[in-house]
């Protein structure tokens, strides 16, 4: 990409999720916050009824309706459904350029720190990756390539990534986290007015990044109840190393269940409290050395 001219920050895919919420609320009224020189900046609320009624989704996860299949179905008439063609007409309106970068705010009931999650390897967000995570050794980088397919918001645009920070419990807001997260959007923004203005900070030859490789539901019985909790030895240890022979859940009646996997993986959104609807007790992810 020769020049980034349009930077669209959301906030507010999920309702409940009040960080993004109130950041793209503040930067609504003050964007002078946001304004850079060399590119337009636009901040969008996701899914409004949903942050008007404080929950995660009215009918079904906004952040699912992006697909090209359904975003081209007219027949697809839920709340969501209908929300997710709007955006892509303000993120994509046609017959006039689309926005080149997506920033996509969300957070998580899982330690996640501040995460920065990507489609793929594309060499400038693996740079603002580095450059970020240099400033600031709180920021790690995920790369989950599957999310492609899965009609996420951020795949609207090649280069759309999501921020995501945790633990903050649903309709909560963690001042810190709020801070940090504002704090980080703006050296996200700062680094695109300086790639547009060829000044490149000097960062390490090597990024940390963790790829997503699976995910694990919870031990279920036939009916699909629940019948272990994440292990008091794995909850809140996103990014730590997990080993075969570990404990990974703990049944009601006190047993241990132990990951069979037959190498080191490092878990991701443990225990994150909207998953629990979609079978998902973690992700799974190779710890890997980029050269940026």
């Amino acid at each position: 990409m020769s020049q980034i001219e349009r930077v669209a920050i959301v906030g507010g895919n999920h309702g409940n999720e009040l960080t993004g919420v109130h950041l793209v609320k503040k930067f609504q009224q003050y964007p002078n916050l946001i304004n850079r020189s060399s590119f337009e900046t636009l901040a969008l609320l996701g899914n409004l009824k949903a942050i008007e009624e404080g929950k995660r989704y009215i009918e079904k996860d906004l952040n699912r309706c992006f697909t090209n299949e359904g975003l081209q179905n007219p027949q697809l008439s839920s709340y969501e459904d209908t929300r997710a063609k709007a955006i892509q007409q303000i993120l994509q309106p046609q017959n006039q350029p689309f926005v080149d970068i997506v920033v996509d705010l969300h957070s998580t009931t899982s330690n996640m720190g501040l995460s920065l999650i990507f489609c793929d390897t594309y060499p400038l967000l693996l740079r603002l990756g580095a450059y970020l995570s240099s400033i600031n050794p709180l920021v790690k980088i995920c790369i989950n390539q599957q999310s492609k397919e899965n009609g996420f918001l951020r795949s609207l645009c090649e280069l759309g990534f999501v921020i995501e920070v945790g633990a903050v419990a649903q309709n909560i807001l963690n001042a810190e986290l709020f801070q940090e997260t504002e704090q980080l959007i703006y050296a996200v923004l700062d680094y695109f007015e300086g790639y547009n203005q060829g000044k490149f900070p000097q960062i390490s030859g090597q990024l940390t990044i963790y790829k997503y490789i699976g995910t694990i539901d919870y031990p279920r019985s036939d009916r699909g109840e629940i019948q272990a909790m994440i292990h008091p030895q794995l909850q809140f240890r996103d990014y730590e190393p997990l080993n075969p022979g570990d404990p990974m859940f703990l049944t009601f009646e006190g047993k241990d269940i132990f990951y069979e996997g037959t190498s080191t993986v490092y878990p991701i959104f443990i225990n994150e409290a909207a998953y629990y609807e979609k079978g998902i007790a973690m992700h799974l992810s190779q710890k890997h050395q980029e050269v940026v």
